[in-house]
């Protein structure tokens, strides 16, 4: 028995043995090796900044600067560490209410009484001065500095975007709790280059709250790294001046360099400054956009899906020269019994029919695409027809999302024999159902960004580069290799000069629609359209490219309740070609009577 308590004793002393010798080697390292238990007892001494990077810098494809970033001041509160202060002189300094302290240090104290969250965003230069001499008087709060985006030349404010507190949908570790993000546009696609990588630092304070130095001379201090530079496709000059034609109009204007794709110029109007959408005013302003009946926010070229009207029937001649069911020399009488048409006389061929835009003409090219003969009844023949006419129709880029550097791109719509099913069931429909599609009427729709990109395509003659925004991104100006890749039509190149030949008569010759979009010096090809509105006057559109040879620039303008095509929209196309080749405008008259034009009345 004794020696049995004898054999316990001796565990009893190893357990207390081993227990002791961890105890005193976990002490070693933590002394040792781990400062993360200092750093942690030293937290009522030291203070955790985080060291926000500036945003990547917008230019202009001139290398004009369009974003910049301008300082701003946070002021932040560690609620553990608060101790009584004067309210009403906090409340002058920085610009809020008794109220509102109350409310923002219970909010600072939900999130958590130990860590630094922000008790005032966006303290302007000036205030930050008055408070930075006062704030040794308030123990717990301290300033930290960020930028805010400013933009010189207040233009393009649908396609630039904007940055926006974070969100409780955003999952990427990155951010915090009032950290900010691109809400839209390029601030938005382009958000992981443009924010760079945030950096860190440890500081020393006083009893008094001021900063005393680095800690252990700045060791664990990390740096901020700046985000990359965009240098954009756009054209601030061009921009400006479509954005002033659009002034008191409802509607856009997309302009692209058909060789490359690039977007030289994109308006939504109404728009507004996209200075509103920064700083403490922001969501005082957002909410005043937001309710405006005008929509400014509302992004027309990228989102509103319009019918294209007769500038469709450029791309209904091709399928119809493509299929074999046409020929240059076709003609067709204006029948006004089979759709109306406004007066002119009868179209002798094709090119005739696209400079009049003959609406009879292109329903019998639509009806021979759609009722080919495949089949014996004519349900399962325009069952045929349509989806081979669909699949050309939709190389063209339509229906389908461009692939477009911004979000929120809408695809438009090319219906197809499904599409008809699910409306009127299978076998219930024949061409006498769709012949509206023939003048771009119906169940299409369109974007105008995608109109511009037909216009580009004509000017390439059959092919198109993928419309964006940003030609390079960094000090390497990188490229993303889609936008370096054609993408052809299925329709053969030799149609398009036929095709351009027309929307050259179009504008230079007589009897085309589009006579006020002749410019002397230049040679434009272009096509009008006037889609209809069931809920007021018609839209005005024209699309088209110059110089004829060798173009330089294809054009889309939108103009919702104008009237004819020929009237509004081709001659503010017509500016914008001009001032982008040669820098200035000569009709000065045809200027005035664009820019004075009070349009939006009639919305």
């Amino acid at each position: 028995m004794k020696k049995t308590y004898n054999n316990r004793k001796y565990v009893v002393i190893t357990i207390f043995l081993v227990v002791g010798f961890l105890f005193i080697a976990r002490l070693f390292f933590l002394q040792i090796f781990d400062n993360s238990y200092i750093l942690s007892a030293n937290k009522n001494a030291l203070r955790f900044v985080t060291n926000y990077p500036a945003r990547g810098l917008i230019y202009d494809r001139n290398n004009k600067l369009l974003v910049y970033n301008e300082a701003v001041y946070d002021l932040m509160v560690v609620p553990k560490h608060v101790k009584e202060f004067d309210t009403a002189e906090l409340c002058n300094l920085v610009g809020i209410t008794k109220e509102d302290v109350i409310q923002k240090l219970q909010k600072a104290r939900e999130y958590s009484p130990y860590a630094a969250s922000i008790f005032e965003k966006q303290i302007s230069k000036t205030n930050y001065g008055y408070l930075q001499e006062k704030l040794y008087k308030y123990s717990g709060f301290y300033v930290q500095s960020r930028t805010l985006r400013k933009y010189p030349l207040s233009v393009a404010a649908h396609t630039l975007g904007y940055i926006g507190e974070i969100g409780t949908e955003v999952t990427d570790s990155y951010y915090k709790s009032g950290d900010y993000i691109g809400m839209s546009g390029l601030e938005k696609y382009y958000e992981p280059v443009l924010r760079g990588q945030k950096g860190s630092k440890i500081v020393m304070v006083d009893a008094f709250n001021r900063e005393k130095g680095s800690f252990h001379n700045g060791i664990y201090d990390t740096v901020a790294i700046a985000g990359e530079p965009l240098y954009s496709t756009l054209d601030v000059d061009i921009q400006a001046y479509a954005e002033q034609l659009m002034k008191d109009k409802v509607g856009s204007i997309v302009a692209i360099e058909p060789a490359t794709g690039e977007i030289l110029t994109m308006v939504s109007s109404p728009t507004y400054d996209p200075n509103l959408l920064v700083g403490r005013v922001r969501g005082q302003n957002y909410n005043k956009l937001l309710v405006d009946p005008t929509k400014p926010l509302f992004d027309r070229a990228l989102m509103a899906v319009y019918p294209p009207g007769s500038i469709f029937k450029i791309i209904q001649s091709l399928v119809g020269l493509e299929e074999g069911v046409i020929k240059e020399s076709t003609a067709f009488p204006c029948d006004k019994s089979l759709l109306g048409c406004h007066n002119h006389p009868n179209a002798t061929s094709l090119k005739s029919a696209i400079k009049m835009s003959c609406n009879p003409y292109f329903y019998q090219v639509f009806r021979k695409e759609i009722q080919h003969g495949l089949a014996s009844d004519r349900f399962t023949d325009s069952e045929l027809g349509l989806n081979l006419w669909s699949d050309k129709v939709l190389s063209f880029g339509l229906g389908q999302r461009l692939g477009v550097d911004i979000p929120n791109v809408k695809k438009g719509r090319i219906p197809d024999a499904n599409y008809y099913d699910k409306i009127y069931g299978h076998h219930a429909w024949a061409f006498s159902t769709i012949y509206s599609l023939s003048i771009g009427q119906g169940e299409m729709g369109i974007i105008p960004l995608q109109m511009a990109n037909i216009a580009a395509i004509f000017a390439n003659r059959g092919y198109y580069y993928t419309p964006h925004f940003v030609k390079a991104i960094g000090k390497n100006k990188s490229i993303n290799p889609l936008y370096l890749k054609k993408n052809l039509t299925k329709v053969s190149d030799k149609y398009f000069q036929v095709v351009a030949d027309a929307m050259y008569e179009v504008v230079n010759e007589p009897g085309g629609t589009a006579s006020q979009a002749r410019i002397d010096s230049i040679i434009v090809c272009g096509k009008t359209g006037t889609a209809q509105n069931p809920h007021g006057e018609d839209h005005s559109i024209f699309i088209a490219f110059a110089p004829m040879h060798n173009p330089k620039i294809a054009v889309a303008v939108y103009i919702e309740n104008a009237g004819f095509g020929g009237v509004w929209a081709a001659p503010i196309a017509s500016l914008i070609i001009e001032k982008y080749l040669t820098k200035k405008i000569k009709r000065k008259d045809l200027e005035e009577r664009m820019i004075n034009a009070k349009l939006m009345s009639k919305h």
